[in-house]
């Protein structure tokens, strides 16, 4: 990983958009603090195209839509997306309706068979908000010991399901979607482009992040991928001084200073 300094300032020049993960990338530990809406508010009104892509729920999505300066919030690691437009939200899904009643059966077996094996092991409070998955905490309210959560994703995919681990969730993906699949299919539904992954830049810190990573040709992560770097198998290629919301921050400005000097 090479410093942020050295991304290529002509790629900037004709970036896109920025596509970015949220916890603990945009956020700090689950608070949205004012250097990163601020720095969403620069990259919108520089004219650049937002998309959040979280592991968090659809439900949460449907507010990041409706209340933030992005275009497009996908949630659940890519299972679905929303959109503000006008004063109403379009709402979007990986797969179709019949797809996802299959879906919900294989997430049933997956939890039965968490609760018989890792009865320690809790959902993640947020899952009210879900609609395609199911997620476990690993280290928001809790913190697991890794050989714990190694079992969790073992006894998730014998269940037949893809296991996602964040850094505070494991989710259970039931479906063929992950960051980079899902944020191809929601640009293209929901903003009618196709996504260039020389165009966009991606920027994210763990886990579930790795589908990205390996999609996106411009790619930061913020300092704290480093605390994940044994699950990613392709890192980030430029990483942020800065961890978390300050390393967002530290990202927005670099991005919108090179574009300024490029552009005038």
């Amino acid at each position: 990983m090479r410093p942020l300094e050295e991304l290529p300032p002509s790629a900037l020049a004709e970036l896109t958009g920025v596509i970015f993960d949220v916890d603990d990338t945009l956020t700090t530990h689950g608070l949205l603090h004012t250097e990163a809406l601020e720095a969403l508010w620069s990259l919108h009104r520089a004219g650049l195209r937002l998309v959040a892509v979280t592991g968090r729920p659809l439900g949460w999505a449907d507010v990041m839509a409706a209340m933030w300066p992005i275009d497009l919030a996908i949630g659940e690691n890519g299972a679905g997306w929303s959109r503000r437009e006008g004063g109403a939200l379009t709402l979007g899904y990986f797969d179709d309706e019949g797809t996802r009643a299959v879906q919900a059966g294989v997430l049933r077996r997956v939890r039965e068979a968490v609760e018989r094996e890792l009865p320690e092991v809790r959902v993640a409070c947020d899952q009210p908000g879900r609609r395609c998955d199911l997620a476990f905490d690993v280290g928001e309210g809790v913190r697991l010991a890794p050989p714990l959560v190694a079992r969790l994703v073992e006894v998730i995919e014998a269940s037949g399901a893809s296991a996602l681990v964040s850094s505070v969730h494991a989710h259970v993906v039931p479906g063929a979607w992950d960051k980079g699949s899902g944020a191809r299919r929601a640009v293209r539904d929901a903003l009618g482009v196709e996504l260039d992954p020389a165009r966009w830049l991606f920027a994210g810190d763990s886990g579930n992040d790795a589908a990205a990573f390996a999609f996106f040709e411009l790619t930061v992560g913020v300092a704290n991928v480093r605390e994940h770097l044994a699950r990613l198998p392709v890192p980030p290629r430029w990483i942020t001084r800065e961890a978390r919301s300050r390393g967002f921050a530290e990202l927005a400005r670099h991005v919108l200073a090179q574009r300024e000097a490029r552009l005038g």
